[in-house]
């Protein structure tokens, strides 16, 4: 069991593997230290979220006095968690660097490694909509570096942790669920990112930014359907997760909402990027046709997002009465906004007020969703439900024969 203060963080480290006192047991007490030893990469969902509400608030319609101030305060505070968070996980990593190690190749808190960088690009997201209009001309010079920088990086993360996977795990089929998409994620979000951010560049650097956004969209888009058939075999042929994870079922929206968000936003900035005979297809702008078609893609793809979110809803009203706090709660957030990402475009692709209507809607609903998830993490953690010893995503590291990735 964990020692008392004075010997905080050793034994949680040192267990033999096979032992799980900690599941079966946890301590009534923990140090700061312990604490530190079971911050996951699950707690950027948080981050994850409270981005996706700033730039959601960023761009809805029916935008009203102080609406986008409100937008900045969640952009402020997704900035402090995340330098909050990033220093908890160097914390974790100074102190037990082999259970930091182990964490990158996790079968569960592994999948989330992903988070961290999805939650950068929300940063630079909001860094776009809330820092561009009203900071000089080096802004978006810097986030153009800075966007090549990011797709490099988690094209390198993409590759690599699926490597990893399947080199060193051994995932069932019958344990399939959403969060196998996260090591693609970051890839996800790449065409809505630059779809906020070609207003602000021009020329070459705007169309090679266009066209990069495309070829990583497709490649996200691609994995991520292959995962869909995966987690869709795992439904057919198995029951579904246990209640408190369910709220992890509304991962599956993300990748069609923020693909079809990407397709339409990057279709309506074609007419800006691409002169009008680079293809020469002849008689009709080349811009023109990519927009149709972008907005046509978008709208095939985004029900299928609203069908899984019909799907994930179910199961969790389902399951609702024997649900308790898991970090997968900050799935109700950040997958359900990049479906109302997808809408807002829609709307401003159609020049429809119902469907605008419709948004301003899901974001009352969105932010609200925040507040709950929000509190009810807060009270998690306070209680010790969660970031406590042998009751996070890592507390099967010792039983799986990882006893040796102590500190």
């Amino acid at each position: 069991m964990l020692s008392r203060p004075g010997n905080e963080g050793i034994d949680a480290e040192k267990a033999s593997p096979g032992r799980t006192d900690f599941e079966a047991n946890p301590p009534i007490s923990a140090s700061f230290k312990d604490r530190i030893a079971h911050f996951t990469w699950p707690w950027f969902a948080t981050t994850m979220s409270t981005g996706a509400i700033a730039v959601v608030l960023a761009s809805t319609p029916n935008q009203f006095r102080g609406l986008q101030t409100i937008g900045k305060i969640f952009y402020i505070l997704n900035l402090v968690l995340f330098l909050l968070f990033t220093t908890s996980m160097a914390l974790r990593a100074w102190w037990f660097p082999r259970r930091f190690k182990a964490s990158l190749h996790h079968p569960v808190e592994g999948l989330f490694f992903g988070s961290y960088w999805v939650s950068v690009s929300l940063i630079l997201n909001g860094a776009q909509s809330y820092g561009v209009p009203s900071a000089g001309a080096w802004l978006p010079r810097a986030l153009l570096v800075v966007f090549w920088m990011y797709c490099a990086v988690v094209l390198c993360v993409a590759i690599g942790q699926y490597f990893v996977l399947f080199q060193e795990e051994r995932l069932k089929i019958t344990d399939a669920v959403p969060a196998w998409i996260f090591p693609i994620y970051p890839l996800l979000v790449v065409g809505l990112m630059a779809g906020t951010m070609l207003p602000s560049q021009s020329g070459t650097q705007a169309f090679n930014m266009w066209v990069g956004a495309i070829m990583l969209q497709g490649l996200s888009w691609t994995v991520a359907l292959m995962m869909y058939t995966i987690y869709m075999q795992r439904l057919m042929t198995s029951k579904l997760p246990s209640p408190s994870t369910r709220p992890g079922m509304y991962v599956s929206v993300g990748p069609a909402g923020y693909t079809a968000a990407g397709l339409i936003s990057l279709g309506e900035r074609a007419p800006d990027v691409v002169r009008e005979d680079f293809f020469n297809v002849g008689g009709v702008p080349d811009g023109s046709i990519i927009r149709l078609l972008g907005v046509l893609s978008g709208t095939f793809i985004v029900i299928f997002a609203f069908w899984f979110f019909c799907v994930s809803t179910i199961a969790v009203v389902r399951g609702v009465k024997k649900m308790s706090f898991t970090l997968n709660w900050w799935a109700f957030v950040f997958p359900n906004a990049g479906l109302t990402l997808a809408a807002v475009q829609l709307g401003t692709a159609y020049s429809s007020p119902a469907i605008n209507g419709i948004c301003s809607a899901l974001t009352l609903l969105l932010v609200i969703m925040w507040i709950v998830v929000a509190v009810a993490h807060v009270r998690a953690f306070w209680m010790g439900k969660i970031m406590w010893p042998g009751r996070d995503e890592d507390k099967d590291m010792t039983h799986l024969g990882w006893g040796k990735f102590s500190a």
